[in-house]
């Protein structure tokens, strides 16, 4: 039995020990890296094109499966993205402004590896630097793309530090739909110059990257190119809440409640800011700021407070888009409803100036037309006095003379 038992460990030592060095066989192959790696812009403004060929030592391999690893460095998140793919070209969006860095690794998996993942120890890269072309200081900043209401879209930039006078900047947009590059439909100009674009909600589809760059010329050369990448259902600022509703309610509750602003924004995908106001007898304000998804809000009011304010903003909340603006402030909505103020209670006393004002204009003009249409008047009366004299001078000097 003893011999037996020696005989099977031996028997079990030995399968170990063949495993064992077949699976050094299969780490110690070598995997090179793919060949051949270059880059193509096909004038998508930062969408490029990707390719590589199989290493040359591996073309012939028949008992495993070739496939790649593929990282590139992201320019608009800062940071490197890695791929698996078993297709020898691949897409990815570049900030052209930046150097565009690329790297490629040989994976293999099959018989030959025992089934385990093996990588090249070595990558094939590639690095391109960024076009140096333009003048320093004139590239374009602030671009910023809203996407009003979910009906149209203003994209707006400011002059470079050092951009020259009588510069003149043209925007240039792509997307998957279009088959080239087109150019802003409508700029909009401001002191002579062009300081961004208005799209209409058909002309940029949402949920797809579009690609936009702002270059130029000028006197002194040309300005340096702007790129952005971005989906409009990230950039959308609804419309402001007009209808805001607030009444008490029994012990001391305050009922408030408001109404979707206009627009094509869904209702679902709203989330809301409500900003509380409480005066308190020593005149000093107590502010609050509430978020929520409803549409309504019950709150308690403190019997020390003189007077609860609100107002209400909107924007789009992370199940509809992953950021968004801010709409604009409602106008203030009180109880007890002594007034009701815009936006800014500041604003109050500019608003009556600005009506004191237009009715002094409007009456000094009313007194500028009266005292016109006066000397007018007076002008026809005199002439008409002048002809009276006139015709009674000729008629007694007729007279005169015929009489004997």
């Amino acid at each position: 039995m003893a011999g037996k038992t020696w005989l099977t460990r031996g028997a079990v030592l030995m399968l170990f020990l063949l495993d064992w060095s077949q699976c050094m066989q299969f780490t110690e192959i070598t995997v090179d890296p793919p060949e051949d790696l270059v880059i193509f812009d096909p004038g998508h403004l930062g969408l490029l094109q990707i390719q590589w060929s199989p290493a040359a030592s591996l073309l012939n391999m028949t008992d495993c499966q070739q496939y790649f690893q593929l990282e590139y460095f992201n320019t608009y998140q800062d940071r490197w993205t890695a791929i698996r793919t078993t297709k020898r070209t691949y897409s990815a969006q570049f900030d052209l402004g930046k150097a565009v860095e690329v790297r490629v690794y040989t994976l293999l998996r099959g018989s030959c590896t025992s089934g385990s993942d093996v990588k090249s120890a070595r990558y094939t890269e590639l690095v391109q630097k960024p076009d140096s072309t333009g003048l320093a200081g004139t590239k374009v900043q602030d671009f910023v793309c809203v996407f009003h209401k979910m009906e149209y879209i203003q994209c707006n930039w400011e002059r470079g530090p050092k951009q020259p006078a009588n510069s003149h900047q043209r925007l240039y947009f792509w997307h998957e739909q279009l088959e080239q590059t087109e150019e802003c439909p409508k700029y909009i100009i401001a002191n002579g110059v062009r300081s961004g674009c208005n799209f209409t909600r058909k002309s940029l589809p949402d949920f797809i990257d579009i690609n936009f760059c702002v270059n130029g010329s000028s006197p002194g050369g040309p300005l340096k190119t702007a790129f952005v990448s971005l989906q409009i259902q990230n950039h959308v600022k609804p419309a402001v809440t007009e209808k805001l509703h607030l009444q008490a309610g029994p012990d001391r509750q305050l009922e408030l409640h408001w109404e979707c602003p206009v627009g094509r924004v869904p209702k679902h995908c709203l989330e809301w800011e409500v900003e509380r106001n409480q005066e308190g007898p020593d005149g000093n304000n107590l502010s609050q700021q509430i978020l929520t998804k409803e549409m309504s809000l019950t709150l308690l009011s403190n019997s020390d407070m003189k007077r609860n304010c609100f107002r209400v903003r909107s924007r789009l909340h992370k199940y509809c888009a992953n950021k968004g603006f801010w709409s604009d402030w409602s106008h203030w909505t009180c109880h007890p409803d002594e007034k009701v103020t815009g936006a800014d209670p500041g604003w109050d006393v500019i608003t009556v100036c600005v009506h004191v004002a237009i009715a002094v204009i409007t009456l000094l003009l009313l007194s500028l037309c009266v005292w016109a249409l006066f000397r007018v008047w007076r002008s026809r009366q005199v002439k008409k006095l002048d002809s009276l004299a006139t015709t009674l001078f000729a008629s007694k000097s007729v007279v005169t003379v015929v009489e004997p």
